[in-house]
């Protein structure tokens, strides 16, 4: 079973998310709550596999309530609800920690989808996030006359990407690879470097933006 806890200041919003979810044979929501706080409080006591968030909430902010959930509890993925689709907010979203960000007009459709993937160490978007992004990409790409900086990448480096884009630590990259930890750091440095990123946060929005990820 896959244990969830639920929070979103709106009742209404959080029973029809509840009853969604539980009509999934191997999801179980083990607690809810209204605001931040009292959802940092419920993970500790529960240690649900998933944590679902609203970014506005009271008390405490969906932000700060992923930011202590994934300090606190590394193994609970956190997936984010939000009304906002700019960058802005989906970065500060992954720098906090979440695993996946999805549009709230799309919850119904996307939130079963997520919970599934972010169990299985993956990211998820809702597919309108990852498009604003693909879209945006190409459109900076055009402004600037500069061929695409994923062409820089070896093979190598673009399977690194992909695994470490999808959730996996350096040390998981590297027994997938067969490689030694040191090799594997190096090439992640090689791939910050040569296309200009500063974190691992950074990193995933870019592989959402390039396809490599959804």
């Amino acid at each position: 079973m896959i244990q969830i806890v639920l929070a979103d200041d709106h009742v209404v919003m959080r029973n029809g998310l509840r009853l969604l979810l539980e009509r999934q044979p191997d999801f179980e929501v083990t607690g809810e709550a209204g605001d931040g706080r009292t959802t940092v409080e419920i993970c500790e006591a529960k240690r649900p596999d998933v944590v679902v968030l609203d970014i506005a909430m009271p008390q405490l902010n969906g932000i700060e309530a992923a930011r202590q959930i994934s300090a606190k509890l590394p193994q609970t993925a956190v997936v984010v609800l939000s009304m906002h689709s700019d960058e802005a907010y989906v970065l500060r979203a992954l720098k906090a920690g979440a695993r996946a960000y999805l549009l709230k007009d799309s919850a119904e459709a996307d939130l079963i989808a997520a919970i599934r993937a972010v169990s299985e160490g993956k990211a998820f978007f809702s597919p309108s996030i990852s498009k604003m992004l693909m879209d945006d990409y190409v459109r900076r790409l055009g402004q600037r006359g500069v061929e695409d900086s994923y062409e820089l990448l070896t093979t190598r480096e673009r399977e690194i990407l992909q695994l470490l884009a999808e959730g996996k630590s350096n040390k998981e990259v590297a027994s997938i690879l067969n490689m030694s930890l040191y090799t594997v750091e190096t090439h992640r440095g090689n791939i910050l470097q040569k296309l200009n990123l500063h974190s691992v946060p950074e990193l995933i929005l870019y592989a959402v933006r390039k396809g490599v990820i959804s």
